[in-house]
């Protein structure tokens, strides 16, 4: 058996830090301790990958860059020796995360329609990422229709997309959909809303359930059939506390259940990892995506970074055990302020610009996610774990490569011995208080 740890433990000063293990045979007296790892492979949970948010405050820190910069930057986030990334999350129009606010249209006719904004800071990006990573796959999600088109005309403070133009609303997404299309930029998944329920101070806009599947499966999937686009519609995309009666609730407004591929949701509200078992148990084909999760400036009054870095590795493993087909990230980066935004909702990313904004800096998030994604493949599928206590958090995968991906997670202020147990094998090994450690094991 041939064994890769790879460990961040920030008061070692260890960041993904790789050596080589050994594993010995296992033997019947040794009772204590023990994590196991069961070659039962859990049904339906297929993982598709990691990945993060290329929205313009990104591509406006990337673009500060230089091109040897860049290339490393791109190297860290999509190769399989960084972060292994495998899906990007794109906004369709402005969001917060923008220099300003802006939408693709202003005319009643769309006969003004173009996407040349994106150019700028967007597209160049997703190009670069796509040398790297040529299956690159995407998910995309509008923070508002066009101000034209809502009730209160405007992009920001919610507001609700007015019946008479849900047809034409249908067109102008499908007009983005095209025309990143023709640029080689395939979009996989669409979500009719980002954050449905919330009203902002930023680009936002409001539905129920009803509404958003009336829109859904009556303008919005006929007009992607209409111009034969195969992307698939994910709904809700909002907080996870209400994932269920959500799920439930579109399911009960559509007359065709095939439309809906997934759900996304968002972390900001709590844990509630028995909300993406309670919607795998009732619609166990249904995929489950982690679209959006940060560290908000505006809510964080610590700067403890190592607990930045806990709240990401517990998120990631509870929703792993708990149903998640695939994981992503909001901004891949900032400036070192953590924008730009217009609204000055500042947030934290994994890479930020150092003040010079020649460099960027990697935070301790991005080691606490890279844990995950470097030993966690596309097609992995999870397999049954116990342990000795609940202070060590355990996640276990088996790649299509046959080789079985470990996670560790101890958010304790205690160290924490253990005897890693996996095919009549053992690992002994003792986890520091508040480190992660990862294993990649070849049988």
């Amino acid at each position: 058996m041939k064994v890769t740890k790879f460990e961040t433990n920030q008061k070692r000063d260890l960041f993904m830090h790789q050596t080589k293990e050994s594993a010995s045979k296992y033997k019947d007296n040794i009772e204590y301790s023990v994590l196991n790892v069961e070659f039962m492979e859990k049904p339906d949970s297929e993982f598709l990958g990691f990945g993060g948010a290329i929205t313009e405050a990104a591509g406006v820190a990337y673009s500060k860059l230089s091109p040897e910069n860049k290339r490393q930057f791109i190297q860290d986030y999509f190769s399989l020796e960084g972060s292994n990334y495998e899906i990007c999350r794109i906004p369709i129009g402005s969001t917060d995360f923008s220099l300003d606010s802006y939408s693709y249209s202003y005319k009643k006719d769309l006969s003004d329609f173009s996407i040349s904004r994106d150019y700028q800071y967007i597209i160049p990006l997703i190009k670069d990422i796509q040398e790297v990573k040529p299956n690159i796959k995407f998910i995309c999600a509008p923070w508002s229709p066009p101000k034209f088109m809502k009730s209160n005309k405007l992009l920001i403070l919610g507001g609700k997309l007015l019946k008479k133009y849900y047809s034409l609303y249908a067109q102008y997404i499908c007009k983005y959909l095209l025309a990143y299309k023709e640029e080689g930029i395939n979009i996989d998944f669409i979500c009719a809303q980002n954050e449905p329920q919330a009203i902002q101070i930023w680009e936002s806009c409001i539905y129920d359930s009803e509404q958003e599947m009336d829109f859904v499966e009556n303008y919005l999937v006929p007009e992607l059939h209409k111009n034969n686009l195969e992307t698939k519609v994910m709904i809700y995309d909002h907080n996870k506390e209400k994932l269920l009666s959500k799920v439930n609730q579109a399911f009960a407004y559509v007359k065709d259940s095939s439309i809906i591929k997934g759900a996304a949701y968002h972390f900001y509200t709590g844990d509630h990892f028995e909300q993406l078992e309670m919607v795998k148990a009732k619609y166990p084909n249904l995929l489950l995506f982690h679209t959006e999760g940060c560290v908000e400036y505006s809510n964080t009054k610590t700067k403890n970074y190592i607990s930045h870095g806990e709240k990401y590795g517990h998120d990631i493993l509870g929703d792993l055990k708990h149903g998640c087909n695939g994981y992503i990230d909001w901004n891949i980066l900032l400036d070192s302020k953590g924008g730009p935004n217009h609204k000055l909702n500042y947030c934290e990313s994994p890479i930020m610009l150092c003040e010079d904004e020649k460099q960027y800096v990697k935070n301790i998030t991005y080691y606490y996610i890279t844990q995950f994604s470097r030993v966690i493949l596309p097609g992995a599928r999870r397999l049954y774990t116990s342990s000795y206590n609940d202070k060590i958090e355990m996640l276990a995968y088996r790649n299509p490569n046959n080789t079985i991906g470990v996670v560790l997670l101890n958010r304790d202020d205690s160290n924490h011995a253990y005897n890693l147990h996996i095919d009549n094998k053992i690992i002994q090994d003792n986890l520091d208080s508040h480190a992660i450690v990862s294993y990649i094991i070849e049988e």
